[in-house]
């Protein structure tokens, strides 16, 4: 197993495989690593690099109890993508990972990071407010609170039909992705994981999408029931120096598992553009 120390005592689980440009992946809540899996197999295959780490309280990092913020993950990337030294790298973000790629590549990526792909992303912010009109009621968010911290065992059940779309008529349902994402969902701390919801929701990377100036790829779906698409997708690309948008219709939020062939394919071609 890779881990590394972070300077406050945190270790950071981290998978690093193969050889040629880095593509460094950051996952959603309240995940890990291993949901990146058909985008690791798919990019190791066509001969990149392929990183991706357990954000601190999730998967098998450190349960921690305090720096779960949006800064604290961002400087975790930091130390952890120097200390693997890497440069000219493609960051991948999905959801909550999307506002950690973003917020990487704004504060420390300026020699490092060539491109950004924000998946089904959290940027440039969640909830409604009076600048958010069309975001998401903190009542929704307060709802994922109450059921994270007393009923996490069944919320992380019943949250993947949403997530996966598995809701629509015309929906594949598959156990084993359901069963995937509980299991990771749970190997993470849950004080950690609880304080996240806050740092998805209520994170602003309004200034982090204006001061990026390399190219970024936008990705999302139409029927996303998490991370409504137009009041993030569109709204970050329009904030984006320099931003390629894709709506795809029917997609839902989990579209990096079951839409992966459709994802990766855009994503190289983006890379590779």
């Amino acid at each position: 197993m890779n881990k590394f120390t972070v300077k406050d005592g945190t270790e950071i689980y981290f998978k690093d495989l193969g050889e040629g440009q880095p593509i460094f992946f950051h996952h959603g809540w309240p995940l890990s690593s291993d949901d990146w899996d058909a985008q690791m197999m798919f990019f190791l295959e066509k001969g990149f690099r392929v990183i991706s780490h357990d954000r601190r309280g999730h998967g098998r990092s450190t349960q921690t109890y305090k720096g779960n913020d949006m800064d604290t993950y961002a400087a975790d990337v930091a130390e952890l993508v120097e200390f693997l030294d890497l440069r000219d790298v493609i960051h991948v973000g999905h959801s909550t990972g999307g506002g950690e790629a973003i917020r990487y590549a704004a504060q420390y990526g300026k020699d490092r990071v060539s491109k950004v792909v924000l998946i089904s992303a959290i940027t440039p912010y969640m909830i409604a407010d009076d600048n958010n009109p069309e975001g998401v009621p903190l009542a929704v968010f307060d709802d994922i609170r109450h059921n994270t911290r007393h009923n996490r065992q069944q919320f992380y059940q019943d949250l993947t039909v949403p997530f996966y779309g598995y809701n629509r008529e015309d929906a594949v349902i598959k156990k084993g992705i359901q069963d995937n994402w509980w299991r990771q969902g749970m190997m993470g701390g849950i004080k950690a994981q609880y304080d996240c919801i806050k740092v998805f929701s209520e994170t602003d990377f309004t200034e982090d999408l204006k001061s990026v100036e390399i190219p970024v790829l936008v990705l999302h779906g139409d029927d996303d029931q998490i991370v409504p698409y137009a009041t993030t997708a569109v709204k970050a690309a329009e904030l984006l120096k320099n931003s390629k948008l894709i709506i795809y219709p029917g997609f839902s939020h989990g579209m990096p598992t079951i839409n992966a062939d459709v994802i990766n394919e855009d994503i190289l071609s983006f890379i590779n553009g």
